[in-house]
């Protein structure tokens, strides 16, 4: 057998560390992707973990970790989610006071589930409009009180326990073709992909991050991690501006290949799991099975695995979900129309120019002032891409004045 310590990662020495307390998630088998697909298709269940993520793996093998008196002194970190919630369970579980820095807009029930997890042990402080501003204060808070800071990704104890994910799966499937894993800041992808380059060097594994974050991309392309201008946010809990330092190289050498999913096909693949299987994805969670398509002609007749890597989704942002999946579809549009200057424009368009497929489902003037005759901004669903095409169709051969807004990323954000 290989030596169990690829890139100074002993997975095996974590894996003893966390068998008492973290669950062994199953690996199921899932049909319908299978037979869509023309293969076998399992997914690694980590939103069924003790804090509906893998995040806890790392969180509690790096405080664990900790001499008598680092753990006096208290642990710090920064988070919008599932590792601010790892950290909170490893901190009552060890006894140690822990102060949690969350963004200022964080969502209720995250900071709720937090403070379940943490109970008297830790305290969250509420600060900053990004992420970004809100690490800062932690970082300078940690300094200043003599604390420790437990990264999210960065940090080989970290990696060692993220990579128990893949130790989990070699032992229940062998002979993986294909391993699909979500990237945020690289620590899953380096220790999963060291273990399998250790145990199982056939196996391709393929790096998957949202489109509107591609740090690992960009990192990839110019040898080295680089902080990106801006990010979208939307793909939360893989959603970073820079990789880590110390998981690039590792996922440099492990990576065969790395994938962006638009983020209207990931709420697509949420919608799917949700409505198909009851599974309560998160974004960062469906990312390596919104990649699928992708890959669909390498995986015929392969055997595949997907990390579903959590399933702290809020269900105040269903409605922000369902939307980017119709527009992703096709199935949703929006228009700014500026109807004729006389009586029974508006009349006409819904008589004369909707489809009996297609639905307004949003309608209000632009203007505060000459309602009647100013431009209206409409949102229309369709049944199908064929009924878009026959609406266009009929808007053009009837010669409206329209702009189709979903076409124009900066007005789209206005007024949508």
């Amino acid at each position: 057998m290989t030596s169990t310590k690829a890139f100074n990662l002993d997975i095996n020495a974590a894996y003893e560390v966390l068998k008492p307390v973290v669950l062994k998630t199953p690996l199921q088998f899932h049909r319908n992707l299978s037979e869509k697909f023309s293969c076998e298709v399992y997914l690694k269940r980590e939103d069924l973990q003790v804090v509906r993520s893998y995040k806890i793996r790392g969180a509690y093998n790096l405080i664990q970790s900790l001499s008598t008196e680092q753990r006096e002194r208290g642990v710090v970190c920064a988070s919008a989610g599932n590792h601010a919630q790892g950290v909170a369970f490893s901190c009552k579980l060890l006894n140690i006071k822990g102060v949690i820095y969350m963004p200022a807009i964080t969502p209720k029930q995250k900071i709720n589930q937090v403070k379940m997890f943490g109970g008297d042990n830790i305290e969250i402080v509420l600060i900053g409009d990004t992420f970004d501003d809100c690490q800062t204060h932690a970082l300078e808070f940690t300094q200043q009180n003599n604390r420790l800071f437990i990264p999210p990704f960065d940090h080989i104890k970290v990696m060692e326990g993220q990579g128990t994910v893949g130790k989990e799966i070699l032992e229940e499937q062998s002979n993986i073709d294909y391993v699909f894993v979500p990237i945020g800041g690289g620590g899953l992808c380096a220790g999963l992909g060291s273990y399998f380059q250790t145990y199982s060097p056939q196996t391709k594994i393929i790096g998957v991050e949202p489109q509107g974050a591609p740090s690992m991309k960009k990192a990839l392309q110019a040898g080295k991690p680089v902080i990106l201008d801006s990010i979208q946010r939307f793909v939360d809990g893989a959603s970073v501006k820079k990789v880590g330092d110390q998981t690039f190289p590792i996922c440099k050498e492990v990576l065969a290949d790395m994938l962006l999913v638009p983020e209207g096909k990931v709420s697509s693949t949420i919608l799917q799991l949700y409505n198909e299987d009851a599974i309560v994805a998160e974004p960062a969670g469906a990312l390596s099975i919104a990649a699928l398509d992708q890959y669909a002609d390498q995986l015929k007749g392969k055997k595949v695995v997907c990390i579903l890597s959590g399933g702290n989704n809020d269900i105040d942002r269903m409605q922000e979900i369902k939307e980017r999946s119709l527009l992703f579809e096709g199935l949703k549009h929006y228009f700014i129309v500026r109807f004729a200057q006389r009586p029974g424009a508006l009349k006409e368009f819904v008589n004369d120019i909707l489809g009996p497929n297609d639905d307004i489902v949003r309608f209000e003037f632009i203007q505060k002032h000459n309602k009647e005759t100013g431009p209206a901004l409409i949102g229309i669903e369709v049944k199908s891409k064929e009924d878009f095409e026959s609406l266009i169709e009929r808007m053009n051969n009837r010669k409206l004045n329209y702009t189709l807004v979903n076409q124009n990323e900066n007005l789209f954000e206005y007024l949508v």
